[in-house]
């Protein structure tokens, strides 16, 4: 692995990061008006009376995700072609595999099992080709050794760590522009993080992803003229739990535990309170959807979808750039991290009682359906 001066110093190593990002820019804002009319021809429209959580009150094309995946993929084959190692393949495999799988759930629907069979099969073609998230600090501050190593179980953690952030980024996508925009950051900051840490692959792979998210980001923000659907959150949620294990996991064992929740950290929050929600409500975790996402409190404390869009920008920005400093910088580490999760927190907290006390949740708006778990499109 280049070190950091080497990964700065020289041109072929890290100009092709930022020609990738700007490539990916042009060529996801470009596909973007075909892929809208492309969905309007093959009937993938949502329709926003599905239910009653849909904040949008006409029909909206969706498939936006084949415009971010096709500048990201025409960005990393062209620039990045020389970090096509056999991990890297095995990601763009599973990439193929899962925008698939997305696509054809934004056309016809598939039923939570299909969807689920492939999110197993995107992630474990990676794994079968190297990917591991195999070493982690330890996070007992009493035990003698620093590092765990997972030997075997690398294999089911990785899978799970895949399938798990790919469905976290499905559960944010409720508003126009924050799913896209909040995965744009998270995976801006892994950019930083791989440039800093000299991981050319890594960096190559987020500048790919950045740059896709930032095309197709004015075709979605609200008031959106096309939805990404299950074609693009999933492709981005895969995409950034690969990057993580590429860039973060196997390369930064140092603060490999820290580095990946932080940047994840909104989806991820956001996920395990709905998951331990709905089981204090004795709902079926996987398969009910509901309103108590934490994008779906602001807009009934009276946040309009662009004020709460930003107001998760910022916390996800917040914890990104906590993330970057915390693998530049060595003294204060742990006081950015203890900081990060409590601010993180007490916004979360002061959401949710505030919400508690107002009367029943608005229903009305004009943004991007939640899309929830793979059960959940269930017709």
């Amino acid at each position: 692995m280049p070190q950091q001066s080497q990964f700065l110093s020289d041109p072929e190593l890290f100009l092709p990061v930022w020609f990738a990002l700007a490539a990916a820019v042009i060529v996801s804002f470009a596909v973007t008006p075909l892929v809208r009319m492309l969905a309007r021809k093959v009937g993938a429209i949502d329709d926003p009376s599905r239910d009653d959580r849909r904040m949008h009150s006409a029909p909206i094309p969706r498939l936006g995700g084949l415009a971010i995946f096709t500048g990201f993929m025409a960005a990393f084959l062209v620039f990045g072609a020389g970090q096509l190692d056999k991990t890297v393949t095995g990601i763009l495999i599973g990439a193929v595999i899962i925008v698939v799988v997305g696509a054809v759930d934004d056309t016809l629907t598939l039923p939570w099992w299909g969807k689920l069979i492939g999110q197993l099969a995107a992630a474990a073609i990676p794994v079968a080709f190297g990917l591991r998230a195999e070493i982690f600090t330890n996070p007992n501050i009493f035990s003698e050794g620093n590092t765990i190593t997972l030997g075997i179980l690398s294999i089911p953690v990785t899978i799970l760590w895949i399938i798990g952030i790919t469905n976290a980024v499905n559960l944010i996508d409720g508003l126009d522009g924050l799913a896209v925009g909040v995965s744009g950051i998270a995976s801006l900051s892994m950019l930083l993080i791989a440039i800093a840490t000299g991981n050319p692959a890594a960096a190559l792979l987020t500048a790919a992803l950045t740059g896709g998210c930032l095309g197709f980001l004015p075709y979605n923000f609200n008031p959106a003229r096309l939805f990404m659907g299950d074609s693009g959150a999933l492709f981005l949620g895969y995409i950034l739990s690969c990057a993580s294990i590429l860039g973060l996991f196997k390369f930064y064992a140092v603060i490999s535990f820290a580095v990946p929740f932080l940047i994840l950290g909104l989806p991820i929050f956001d996920t395990a309170a709905a998951f331990f929600r709905r089981i204090a409500k004795k709902q079926n975790p996987l398969s009910t959807g509901d309103r108590g996402h934490v994008h779906h409190r602001l807009i009934d404390m009276g946040f309009s979808q662009k004020q709460a869009v930003a107001i998760l920008y910022s916390v996800s920005a917040i914890l990104g750039f906590s993330a970057v400093v915390l693998t530049t910088s060595g003294e204060l580490r742990v006081l950015i991290l203890l900081l990060a999760v409590l601010a993180v927190s007490a916004v979360y907290i002061g959401i949710v009682n505030k919400n508690n006390r107002k009367p029943e949740a608005r229903e009305d708006g004009d943004g991007e359906d939640d899309e929830d778990t793979p059960e959940e499109t269930e017709e």
